[in-house]
């Protein structure tokens, strides 16, 4: 299994759409076996689930993310985790140990000329 989670500093970012890296972490037999960190292509719609798709990402967990980004997430047969926060491997182990599950709320909040939260 392989989990992205959107990043900001070593904490996990409240815009999905709009962070500057993904912690990628690699995980077997319910542990973390190899983490890495990459840069996040451009903002662009509908550029993320495919990119984080490419790189065998099978769940993504994230702060706010945008309602059209979920569906693309899930069309590739990846799940997603919203509402999450704290620092990234916290939340990764939390969620490895059952202990976090999706808020199912996605970002509503205006974004002006942005678009909204990972669309």
């Amino acid at each position: 299994m392989r989990i992205g989670v959107a990043t900001e500093g070593n904490m996990v970012a409240a815009h999905f759409g709009h962070c500057p890296h993904y912690s990628l972490f690699d995980v077997e037999d319910g542990k973390i076996v190899n983490k890495e960190l990459v840069a996040s292509p451009p903002h662009q719609p509908g550029v993320l689930p495919p990119f984080l798709g490419n790189l065998g990402v099978n769940c993504v967990i994230v702060g706010g993310i945008g309602a059209r980004a979920v569906e693309l997430f899930r069309q590739q047969g990846i799940e997603v985790i919203m509402g999450a926060s704290g620092p990234v491997e916290e939340v990764v182990k939390a969620y490895l140990n059952g202990e976090i599950e999706s808020s199912g709320t996605v970002c509503s909040h205006e974004h002006g000329e942005h678009g909204g939260c990972g669309n």
